[in-house]
């Protein structure tokens, strides 16, 4: 599938971003967690967004996500694992499936956890980011999943469901994934289980795994005035770029890296007629 631009994140950032690019009359895909796993969405009362104390998070985000929907914006659950820029576009892959866009705008918030011992080294070698991807690898063979969302649950079943014996470790805090050449066990939290596979389920990955290249500082994704970042027609906003960790923050850099990301678009479409 073909866009514009492509969102990822569906938080206040992110959906300001695909109403501004709707705004400028391009087609946007937000790619995203469920709403409920957004941060925001616990927040009992948010008093300081301009005009609207007093609402929940669950309420703020709701009518952000309806406002954007209404914008027609298009919607994806799901979590992007990696994205390739090639002369024409960028092409990001979603679990097991390929979209492609003009821009991007990355505001998938911050990724909190470092990498577990031997989960670099083993990756692709057992270690995996999802499940619905490789898990027909592990058919029928023991695999553990480390999961820190609901939705992680959901990619476990998935595993069972095709004949692997599952084992699932609910936000472990520490971990530790043994093998040489290939994944032989898995520690979590003292517990020691024998596995072929292990799915590491994080609600987002590091941006610089998913952009190779990416300048990032202190862990923050640098960007210019316009919220462009140092790759060709990719934009950034929201927590993803620094503090302060705000609502108004968040819609106000969103506000700006659509609207970049849309002019980007706009430019890349007239050099494609014109060649």
């Amino acid at each position: 599938m073909s866009y514009d631009v492509l969102v990822i994140g569906g938080g206040p950032a992110g959906l300001s971003a695909a109403i501004n690019v709707r705004a400028r009359g391009r087609q946007v895909l937000v790619v995203s967690n469920p709403l409920e796993e957004n941060p925001l969405w616990r927040a009992e009362e948010v008093d300081n967004y301009l005009g609207l104390p007093g609402r929940s998070g669950a309420e703020m985000l709701t009518a952000m996500r309806r406002h954007a929907e209404q914008s027609g914006a298009e919607f994806l659950t799901g979590k992007v694992l990696s994205a390739l820029q090639m002369q024409d576009a960028w092409y990001v892959s979603v679990g097991p499936e390929m979209y492609n866009a003009r821009a991007v705008v990355l505001a998938a918030g911050v990724a909190r956890g470092r990498k577990f011992p031997g989960e670099a080294e083993l990756l692709g070698r057992g270690v995996s980011y999802c499940a619905t991807c490789d898990g027909m690898l592990y058919r029928g063979r023991p695999v553990a999943v480390v999961g820190y969302s609901d939705t992680a649950r959901q990619e476990a079943e998935f595993l069972q469901k095709i004949g692997c014996s599952v084992t699932y470790f609910d936000r472990p805090r520490r971990c530790e994934i043994q093998g040489t050449d290939r994944v032989t066990s898995i520690t979590c939290d003292g517990r020691t289980v024998p596995v072929e596979g292990v799915f590491i389920l994080r609600p987002t990955m590091a941006p610089t795994e998913i952009f190779p290249g990416l300048a990032v500082e202190q862990g923050y994704v640098t960007v210019d005035r316009r919220m462009a970042t140092n790759l060709p027609g990719l934009f950034a906003a929201g927590d993803c770029t620094g503090g302060p960790l705000q609502v108004s923050k968040a819609v106000g850099e969103g506000l700006i890296a659509g609207q970049s990301a849309a002019a980007w678009a706009a430019a890349q479409e007239r050099g494609a007629r014109q060649a």
